[in-house]
C-alpha cells in the first residue's frame, strides 16, 4: 500500500509545475487541498453515496470508472474551468468578471445539496482567508469575494486563494483537482465500502487523469463551460431524501 501511495504522490509531483511563490505557495495549496481543512470538504460525497445506495457502485472497478467519468464530464467542464477563469480575473482585478463567474456557479448547481455545498465551502474559505496569520493585501479582492451573493462559491474563492498564495494557475488547478479526488476516494472508502489498498488504486487512477482534465478546463471557453450531468443531478436530488446518509451531499 505504501508503494502505491508513493506512486500516486510521485505522479502528482511530476505533473505539478514549479510555482512562482516557491515552497510557501506550494504548501498553501497543499493546505487548501485537504478535504478536512480548512473548509470541511470531507462532509460531502457529491452524489456518490446515492450511487452506492441505488446499486450503481458496488466495488473498486465501479468507483474508478465513475469517478474518472465525473472528473472529465463534470469537474473539468464546470468547477475546474471556473477556477481557471476566476484565477485570471482575480489576477487582473476584474471584479465584474468575478461576479459573473460566481453567478454562473450559483445558478448551474443542479440540486439543492450541491448548491449548499459550494456556498458553505465558499463561506468557510472566506473565513480562512480572513483569519490566516498572513494578512491579505488590502486591495479589495477579499472584500469583493465576501460580498458576492447569494454567497461566495467554492471554485471562485479557491482561485483567489491561489492568487494570494503566489501560485500559478496550473498549480492552483492541480491542488483543486487533487483535493476533490482525495475527498471522493475517502467517501468511497466509507460508503461502498472499499479497503485502503483499493482506495489508493482508485486515487492513482484519478491522479493519472488529472493533467488531461486540467488541460481541457484551461481550454474551455465561456460558451463551452457546462454543468449538465443529468444522472449525477438525479442522484444528488435523491440523496436529499435518502433514508440513511453519512454525507451532506
Amino acid at each position: 500500500m505504501r508503494r502505491r501511495l508513493g506512486a500516486a504522490l510521485s505522479a502528482v509531483e511530476a505533473a505539478a509545475p514549479s510555482h512562482p511563490g516557491g515552497a510557501a505557495a506550494q504548501l498553501q495549496l497543499m493546505w487548501l487541498a485537504s478535504p478536512a481543512l480548512p473548509v470541511g470538504g470531507f462532509s460531502y460525497s457529491e452524489g456518490l453515496e446515492a450511487a452506492v445506495e441505488t446499486g450503481r457502485l458496488t466495488g473498486e472497478a465501479d468507483c474508478r470508472t465513475w469517478l474518472i467519468d465525473q472528473l472529465h464530464l463534470s469537474l473539468s467542464r464546470s468547477e475546474l474551468a471556473v477556477v481557471a477563469a476566476a484565477f485570471h480575473a482575480w489576477a487582473a482585478r476584474d471584479l465584474h468578471r468575478i461576479t459573473e463567474l460566481n453567478d454562473w456557479v450559483a445558478t448551474t448547481r443542479e440540486a439543492g445539496e450541491i448548491r449548499l455545498q459550494t456556498e458553505q465551502m465558499g463561506r468557510s474559505l472566506v473565513e480562512w482567508l480572513r483569519n490566516r496569520p498572513k494578512e491579505p493585501v488590502p486591495d479589495g479582492r477579499l472584500a469583493h469575494l465576501t460580498g458576492l451573493r447569494p454567497a461566495p462559491t467554492w471554485p471562485v474563492g479557491f482561485a483567489l486563494a491561489g492568487v494570494e498564495a503566489g501560485a500559478d494557475v496550473e498549480g492552483t488547478l492541480l491542488s483543486f483537482a487533487f483535493g476533490w479526488a482525495e475527498n471522493m476516494v475517502q467517501a468511497a472508502l466509507k460508503a461502498v465500502p472499499l479497503g485502503q489498498a483499493a482506495g489508493q488504486r482508485v486515487l492513482s487512477g484519478l491522479v493519472a487523469e488529472i493533467p488531461a482534465a486540467i488541460a481541457a478546463a484551461q481550454a474551455t471557453t465561456d460558451q463551452d463551460r457546462q454543468a449538465f450531468c443529468p444522472m449525477l443531478a438525479i442522484l444528488q436530488s435523491q440523496h436529499e431524501t435518502q433514508y440513511s446518509r453519512l454525507f451532506r451531499s
